[in-house]
């Protein structure tokens, strides 16, 4: 867990908690480097969901490593860290990759580029918040801002995760799914 690139993300075992006809929501977290914060959200994500999501991360220019704090926050959510990696977005872009039913940005650099078109025509919103990376200080602080944005992001998906998303229209979804960025 040293930051460097890992291979793909592990897949959770979607079969053991899902019947067979449920549908598994595709999600994909945004952040320009793919580093700290949309980790944080396939993690979380993938863990939360219990097999009713499986998230995804990219950057639109991907740094190419996990900052070793963003893994650090994973483990201490009791969430496996193995097979994280900073991914470019084309990989969920080009022909093969899983139609996406959600797109969140979690930086407002990378809600303000243009974005590739999806396959599956999902539904986008915007989940802005800080960078912890950014934060100087002592590693003491840098850990605080790193597990504020863990336990902002669990929030955000915890409040997803409780969305009657089978009974809403798209319209409802997505006025829902915007909202909670704004919370």
């Amino acid at each position: 867990m040293n930051g460097t690139t890992h291979p793909a993300a592990p897949k959770p075992d979607h079969a053991a908690a899902n019947p067979p006809n449920h549908r598994i929501y595709e999600v994909l977290f945004i952040c320009t480097h793919n580093s700290a914060r949309s980790i944080l959200g396939e993690g979380l994500l993938n863990s939360l969901g219990k097999g009713r999501f499986r998230a995804h991360s990219a950057g639109s220019q991907p740094s190419g490593s996990v900052k070793p704090l963003a893994l650090r926050m994973l483990e201490r959510s009791g969430i496996p860290t193995d097979g994280f990696r900073s991914k470019d977005w084309a990989e969920f872009a080009r022909s093969g990759a899983p139609a996406l039913d959600f797109v969140f940005t979690v930086c407002d650099r990378a809600a303000g580029e243009v974005c590739p078109v999806w396959p599956g025509q999902p539904m986008t919103a915007h989940w802005g918040m800080p960078d912890p990376s950014e934060v100087q200080g002592s590693e003491a602080e840098q850990a605080s801002a790193f597990w504020d944005t863990t336990l902002l992001l669990k929030r955000r998906i915890e409040l997803m995760l409780a969305l009657p998303i089978a009974s809403l229209d798209r319209l409802s979804l997505q006025r829902e799914v915007q909202a909670i960025g704004r919370s």
